[in-house]
């Protein structure tokens, strides 16, 4: 017997982004939660809260409107030959945990070995606060900043290390004060040798 041919449902098409809400929506969203955390949205102390949270958040997640790209299309060739390891350390960072939209915060250290010039030491700093004002994990900032240093530097190596302490494990849950989350990641010539990443944990001051 033929095998029936069974016709395939179409697949729904994707679902269309979201409008961004606009600023007033935005303060409302905070008087509900306001109310819903059991104080009165009314009350003079707080009658400007969701304006002062809205302007807040413009400045907390300004990341989103910020380019990598752009921050790093400046580079320097005349550097007098000089091609071993660039390193920026201790770069303060303030980030939102995006599963509870609390703060960590912490250092970031950057370094890279050049290739074909050098870019602005300022530049890695504002690289680090452009994925750390946003909903984030500190995972994921560490492999987005190091994978923005490869894609537009093209360096031999690159190696990011963060270190930071995460609000949601002090303020809630388990409440662990003191607690310092690291993660990191190498590229290029610091994954492929041992000696470049113990170079790199000793200037960091790390080991």
């Amino acid at each position: 017997m033929d095998a029936q041919i069974k016709s395939l449902k179409p697949l729904p098409a994707p679902a269309e982004p979201s409008a961004r809400p606009s600023r007033e929506e935005a303060e409302a969203a905070v008087r509900t939660l306001i109310a819903w955390a059991g104080d009165d949205p009314d009350r003079e102390g707080l009658r400007e809260t969701p304006s002062r949270v809205v302007k807040a958040y413009g400045e907390l997640f300004s990341g989103y409107g910020q380019d990598a790209r752009e921050v790093l299309s400046k580079t320097f060739r005349d550097v007098g030959g000089y091609d071993d390891l660039v390193l920026v350390k201790d770069i303060p960072f303030y980030a939102h945990c995006e599963h509870h939209m609390v703060p960590f915060y912490g250092k970031a250290h950057i370094a890279y070995l050049p290739h074909d010039g050098v870019v602005g030491l300022s530049k890695l700093a504002r690289l680090v606060e452009v994925f750390a004002r946003r909903l984030q994990t500190q995972e994921t900032m560490t492999a987005q900043i190091v994978d923005a240093i490869n894609e537009n530097l093209g360096p031999r190596g690159a190696a990011v290390l963060l270190e930071a302490e995460h609000m949601c494990m002090t303020m809630r849950g388990v409440k662990a004060h003191d607690v310092k989350t690291v993660t990191h990641r190498f590229t290029g010539v610091f994954a492929e040798d041992r000696r470049e990443q113990d170079r790199f944990f000793a200037m960091v001051g790390h080991r």
